[in-house]
């Protein structure tokens, strides 16, 4: 009595500790007033899906980055050796990120080797890191890092200091997004790394990023340069936005980092915008001596390669104070003049990729994503009502217990819920009430061979709680992948699964055993009544001969199969813009039909632009591919006179605001629901990550399965998988449905889903072999998928009931989830029927043929074997 006690009040504190961290999210106004601060802001963040916002993901120019590097480095090296009378001859151009030159003297190699050395200490301390031999890893003192061919020296950065340059760049580049972005007043937006050259930015409530994009699309390095007379080496050229060119000193005057402080004021003389700035101490000392000493020179104020401004010194300038004079509107002052006091980027940053959600659009995802979610919810609570009764609502206890602490932990963790994660939970409660109704099948079957309710229980839970945990990590292993190389939403699907199927392990095991044992504390030696209409008339139904027709469901599979492959490729996936790259915008143009915005697009040179009407009338889809887009806006450039730079950047899928502009000036009504801009690389790297996780995952469960089972038993259930998979996929070619990301995680889920099936259905299997290995193979596997056949059709309704609400108004934005897993679901189930016992068969006659037994003998039966040898 104490141990049931003290349990009791264990997971009564769990489930308490569970409903505290989920409880900010639903607090009414009127009881935050009455609660701590910290606690009732510590809510659930909406994503971006789901409230409205931009997300930019920004890439590190690092050829740029490590060109600096190099330069800065081989500059103070030449410097040196021409001090050591070392003679040499520079070549002209770099190849690449390496730097040549010619020795006049080949013996002076190795006098070379030493200063490059000397220099590197001097020059950050990373002698080891900074030089490396061409094709090998650098090896101790710098020096080695040379190679000589001939008399032509070539020094190269190691692997090892660009990854940690790149790492030192990023990280003070994240400081200065922050800095930027907390300037513009911006509320709560989200700046995070992502990969080893990314950064992640999160704007929630911007619906047109255009000027964030600007401002963080701008290096902001200033530097100050002399102008000079003499066109060598030493210097370079560079204009001004009148294209007025300026030959200046290589070497740097003074860097911009000495500003402190900078703001745009009207000049009191010209009453035109400028930019004034303070330097720190050092900076002013400097810049007193440099004027001082060039009076009668130009000094070049160079911002990003471009001279803004060239005043003639004519008197010494103390004090540290400045200003910087052009053809600035008071906005671009401001714009400039903030860069200047938030820091420059240590590292251009280009914007690849591009997700704008209106913040109508966000609402509507709510709404939806609500309704589908309770309707699933209430589908699956009715449902285990009807099927077990009393035991049912123990059932569906545990089910709600479990979904209040899955939103305990992700408050716990601030997490960031977005559509795909309510996607995911209402997949996470499909999958979490399949350990209930394997638990109540195998307390089923102990009642029916005449236990009473305690040991009924007992053993129920006992023979239950492996496969629980076989079928909960199989899945787990796909749900990791999809973490793994997942990003944004996707993530937040995979953590949500995840953590659902943890916390299903508590509520299904440990929380549902004690209440049913509370439930029959006074009647723990009479049988337990889990009779109902649904399991009456499923016992009437007579054992089937899954096996009988094998050859038949072999031949249909495999049909199916070739058949959806050939959908594959005709007509083919229609691939979203996570794969193609290009921009895809969802728009609502009230004044425009679809015509209109055909003729519009066709006068602006936007003829290859796909049009597709969807939703309510004159909401329109638009897709255009990288290649089509970058065309499309190449003749903009060529017509309007577009900059290059501008072109540029729309190569890159990050511009298109010439595109909004061409359909704003034709509907002044026209709403931008959503905008998804990808780049080629970005798409690229998504193509080759879902080809990965999904060789990794297939590649984790055999394994995993071959080491808890055998490996015919392995080889079975992944086989089965995979027609499953390419089944889905010829399902997702007929329908066209996109494929997207979304689809990916739906195909993970499938892999997770179908192998659990199979789970069950093998660990019946083997326990029918452990107890009657006398038994023909076939007699057994009947056997295993008849008595586990209630529970797999039982979970497949279930599933079913939390995914239709989904897949029928849950919206495009996660149709491409929710239809294929509703299709994932009957084909899963059918194959742990027909095609994983026929194949099991199969596999297993052929090890009988070798002589091999069906199961490797337990540790104990090893024992007992060796106890009889004398």
């Amino acid at each position: 009595m104490t141990r049931f006690s003290f349990r009791g009040l264990v997971y009564a504190l769990v489930i308490l500790l569970g409903l505290l961290s989920a409880a900010p999210n639903i607090l009414p106004d009127s009881m935050r007033q009455h609660v701590p601060q910290w606690y009732s802001q510590h809510t659930l963040s909406l994503g971006l899906d789901l409230q409205g916002g931009s997300h930019l993901l920004l890439e590190a120019d690092t050829d740029a980055l490590f060109a600096r590097q190099l330069d800065t480095y081989s500059s103070a090296l030449f410097s040196d050796l021409r001090e050591q009378n070392i003679r040499y001859v520079k070549h002209a151009s770099k190849q690449g990120l390496s730097v040549q030159f010619t020795l006049s003297n080949p013996d002076d190699f190795y006098k070379v080797k030493q200063r490059a050395s000397e220099v590197a200490m001097q020059s950050d301390g990373s002698s080891a890191l900074l030089l490396t031999q061409q094709g090998t890893a650098p090896k101790g003192n710098a020096s080695k890092g040379i190679s000589q061919k001939g008399n032509v020296i070539v020094l190269e950065l190691t692997e090892e200091y660009q990854a940690a340059v790149v790492k030192d760049a990023i990280n003070r580049s994240l400081e200065v997004v922050r800095k930027r972005l907390d300037e513009t007043g911006l509320t709560e937006p989200s700046v995070t790394r992502q990969g080893s050259d990314a950064i992640l930015v999160q704007m929630p409530g911007i619906s047109d990023p255009a000027n964030v994009k600007a401002l963080l699309g701008t290096t902001a390095q200033m530097r100050f340069h002399w102008q000079t007379q003499v066109n060598n080496s030493e210097s370079f050229i560079r204009a001004d936005i009148n294209d007025r060119q300026y030959l200046l000193e290589k070497h740097v005057a003074l860097e911009g980092e000495h500003i402190t402080d900078a703001a745009a004021v009207f000049s009191p003389e010209t009453s035109q915008p400028v930019v004034t700035f303070r330097l720190d101490n050092e900076g002013a000392r400097q810049f007193a001596t440099m004027t001082k000493n060039n009076i009668g020179r130009v000094l070049a104020v160079v911002l990003d390669d471009t001279v803004v401004t060239a005043p003639v010194i004519n008197s010494v300038i103390p004090g540290g104070r400045g200003e910087i004079t052009g053809s600035f509107t008071m906005s671009e002052a401001q714009d400039v003049a903030l860069m200047l006091r938030t820091g420059a980027l240590p590292v251009p940053l280009h914007i690849i990729e591009e997700r704008t959600v209106g913040p109508d659009l966000g609402s509507d995802a709510i709404e939806t994503g609500v309704k589908s979610g309770i309707a699933g919810a209430l589908g699956v609570l009715v449902f285990m009502l009807a099927i077990y009764g009393r035991w049912g609502a123990i059932a569906s206890v545990a089910l709600t217990v479990n979904m209040a602490l899955v939103f305990g932990v992700l408050t716990l963790f601030g997490a960031t819920l977005t559509l795909p994660g309510i996607a995911g939970l209402i997949l996470t409660m499909g999958m979490a009430v399949d350990a209930n109704i394997l638990i109540n099948e195998r307390i089923r079957e102990e009642t029916k061979k005449g236990r009473p309710a305690g040991s009924a229980l007992k053993i129920g839970f006992e023979k239950a709680f492996g496969t629980i945990v076989d079928s909960n990590f199989t899945t787990l292993i796909a749900v990791s992948l999809l973490f793994v190389f997942g990003s944004g939403p996707v993530k937040g699907f995979a953590v949500t699964i995840a953590i659902g199927l943890i916390t299903s392990l508590f509520t299904s095991v440990a929380l549902t055993k004690l209440l049913m044992q509370r439930a029959t504390k006074k009647h723990q030696r009479e049988p337990i009544n889990l009779s109902s209409p649904l399991l009456t008339m499923a016992d009437k139904l007579g054992p089937f001969n899954f096996l009988k027709s094998k050859k038949l469901a072999l031949s249909v599979s495999l049909i199916l199969t070739l058949c959806s492959m050939a959908l594959f490729f005709k007509p083919g996936l229609q691939y979203g813009v996570d794969f193609t790259g290009g921009t895809m915008m969802e728009i609502s143009a009230p004044q425009l039909s679809t015509e209109q915005l055909r003729t519009v697009l066709k006068e602006h040179h936007f003829e290859d632009i796909a049009i597709q009407e969807y939703g309510a009338k004159n909401q329109y889809l638009l897709r255009a591919p990288v290649s089509e887009q970058s065309n499309a806006l190449s003749n903009i450039e060529a017509n309007t006179g577009a900059s290059t730079e501008a072109n540029t950047v729309a190569t890159q899928g990050s511009n298109i605001e010439v595109l909004k502009q061409v359909i704003q000036d034709a509907d002044s009504t026209v709403v931008f629901n959503k905008v998804d801009v990808v780049g080629p690389k970005v798409s690229d790297g998504f193509a080759d990550l879902s080809i990965l996780a999904l060789l990794i995952a297939g590649g984790g469960m055999l394994a995993y399965l071959w080491f808890q089972f055998e490996a015919h038993f392995a080889t079975a259930a992944l086989l089965t998988v995979l027609l499953d998979l390419t089944k889905t996929i010829g399902f997702i070619a007929l329908t066209g449905i996109e494929f997207n990301l979304t689809a990916v995680a739906a195909l993970l889920a499938l892999i997770g889903y179908s192998i659990n099936d199979k789970v069950v259905v093998l660990d019946r299997v083997r326990e029918l072999l452990r107890i009657s290995p006398e038994r023909s193979l076939a007699d057994i596997i009947n056997e295993a998928v008849n008595s586990t056949l209630s529970r797999t059709v039982f979970t497949s309704l279930t599933t079913l009931l939390a995914l239709l609400p989904m897949a029928l108004v849950g919206g495009d934005a996660v149709s491409s989830f929710a239809v294929p897993m509703v299709f994932a679901v009957v084909i899963g189930t059918s194959s742990t029927l027909f095609i994983t016992s026929s194949l099991l068969h199969m596999l297993g006659k052929r090890r009988e043929q070798r002589g091999k037994a069906q199961l490797r003998p337990t540790a104990e039966e090893v024992k007992a074997s060796l106890a009889h040898i004398p």
